[in-house]
């Protein structure tokens, strides 16, 4: 096994650990997006995360969309917070949410203020916390104390004999150094929900994914429609996926052998302790990694075959394939290839040692290639219409 590398990272006040050190301008709602990116475009190195969801929204989609907001704000990866929301009701919300953190957060409202005021005024603030997040420096960390999620995309044969159980490697070394993966995607366990079922660690936790998989399914028969096109999807199916059951199968390879410890609503924070996580998730990538990313996910690992170019605003994406056509065709979004373990030119564990000394070198601050290029995906998940 390759020799661990040094890792560094920032530690922020209530302990947890980021990877990235970002100045985040938080819209609470889809029209206090252009004052936010204003905010942003006034002060250069902070980081605005329009969205387009948060009026009038109610039940457990609006629970989600504030937990979401929260969360993400929460990440360690984020050193500091300026809310922006039309109404102070649910601007102070998310602001005392994040606040629990320990880190600086400031909100501004809309009403009674203006665009121009408000800008003004959350600009003052940014410009204080980015100066202040800028003195912060890295410091020695422990594998286990950085939140790894993982998620798959356009995947093929490559990804279930592959990129996947390449990833599987990480994930179990992950959760033997007493860290924690969270992994998702519920619909793509179709067909083999069952073997998720068998590793809960005990019936309490069985008993919550199969009601949290049970509810997804019931939705899609509700509807009616044929999954068919969208499970698997067309570039599934072009890599020689046919069926739900096939995509399940790889999808299921990456999770590695370990326990699963919990089983979590969607953006919902761990909360057993470390160890492997099924969350209730899309399986679209951009919602998944948002979801992830505010349960505190700081790393994600992203195999795919016919290649994928998703990247996500606080948390890294790391991309590898065992697709050598993908792997040539789209190398500046592919940060690991691994096609040599299908040519039989290592082994697994060897493909696992390329793949963790990727991770070490995106903990330490090497921008992974979705980071490079721009990818910055932050999408939110709905549950139904808004009133």
């Amino acid at each position: 096994m390759a020799e661990q590398r040094g890792l560094t990272g920032y530690r922020r006040e209530d302990g947890s650990v980021g990877i990235r050190n970002y100045t985040v301008i938080l819209p609470v709602d889809d029209i206090s997006n252009a004052a936010a990116e204003a905010v942003a475009k006034v002060i250069p190195g902070t980081l605005a995360l329009p969205h387009a969801y948060g009026r009038l929204q109610f039940g457990p989609d609006l629970d989600l969309t504030l937990r979401t907001l929260i969360g993400t704000g929460s990440n360690a990866n984020v050193a500091s917070v300026v809310v922006i929301g039309i109404e102070p009701t649910w601007t102070d919300l998310v602001v005392q949410g994040i606040a629990k953190t320990g880190k600086k957060v400031q909100g501004f409202s809309i009403e009674r203020n203006g665009d121009l005021k408000t800008i003004e005024k959350a600009a003052r603030a940014a410009a204080s916390f980015l100066q202040d997040d800028s003195e912060m420096v890295r410091e020695p960390v422990e594998r286990r104390e950085i939140v790894l999620s993982i998620k798959c995309g356009e995947s093929d044969t490559t990804s279930g004999l592959g990129s996947c159980p390449t990833t599987s490697e990480a994930v179990d070394r992950w959760v033997d150094a007493g860290g924690t993966v969270l992994f998702g995607e519920t619909t793509e366990l179709t067909g083999g929900e069952h073997l998720i079922a068998e590793r809960c660690v005990n019936e309490e936790v069985r008993a919550k994914f199969q009601k949290i998989y049970d509810n997804y399914i019931e939705i899609v028969e509700r509807t009616g429609a044929n999954l068919l096109g969208s499970q698997p999807t067309q570039g599934n199916i072009r890599g020689g996926l046919s069926t739900i059951e096939e995509k399940a199968m790889g999808n299921i390879a990456k999770t590695g052998t370990r326990p699963i410890v919990g089983a979590l609503e969607s953006a919902e924070m761990p909360d057993s302790g470390p160890g492997l996580y099924f969350m209730d998730t899309s399986s679209a990538a951009a919602e998944c990694i948002t979801l992830m990313a505010a349960a505190g996910a700081v790393v994600h690992l992203f195999p795919t075959g016919q290649g994928n170019v998703i990247g996500n605003p606080i948390e890294p994406v790391i991309k590898l394939t065992a697709n050598p056509v993908t792997a040539e065709t789209m190398s500046e979004h592919v940060d690991l290839d691994c096609s040599g373990l299908l040519r039989r030119d290592y082994d697994l564990a060897t493909a696992g040692d390329k793949l963790m000394d990727v991770i070490d070198k995106t903990i330490n601050g090497r921008l992974a290639s979705a980071e490079v290029l721009g990818h910055r995906e932050f999408v939110m998940t709905k549950l139904y219409p808004s009133a």
